[in-house]
């Protein structure tokens, strides 16, 4: 279970390491990247995202279906934004 300290960086990058190499990138770089400058809530719903199967954080990251939660789908829409800024 992921600890709930939303500063513990070494314990999150170990979080997003998934089984699938398309979520591994995806959630690493919106890490690395984006996340030391998000609000304490935006923190916490990334933290609460990364409790979730692989198969549905797939399904949400690529746009197939949103999650029901507002929080949740706000931090959703900031790694897609992310990763399309990589492009």
């Amino acid at each position: 279970m992921i600890e709930k300290n939303v500063n513990n960086l070494k314990e999150l990058h170990w979080a997003c390491r998934r089984g699938m190499l398309e979520l591994d990138v995806l959630l690493g770089n919106f890490l690395k990247e984006a996340y030391p400058d998000l609000s304490l809530t935006d923190k916490a719903s990334f933290v609460e995202l990364l409790t979730h199967p692989d198969p549905v954080l797939f399904a949400w990251l690529l746009g197939q279906i949103q999650p029901d939660d507002q929080a949740l789908a706000h931090i959703v829409t900031l790694i897609r934004h992310h990763a399309q800024s990589r492009i």
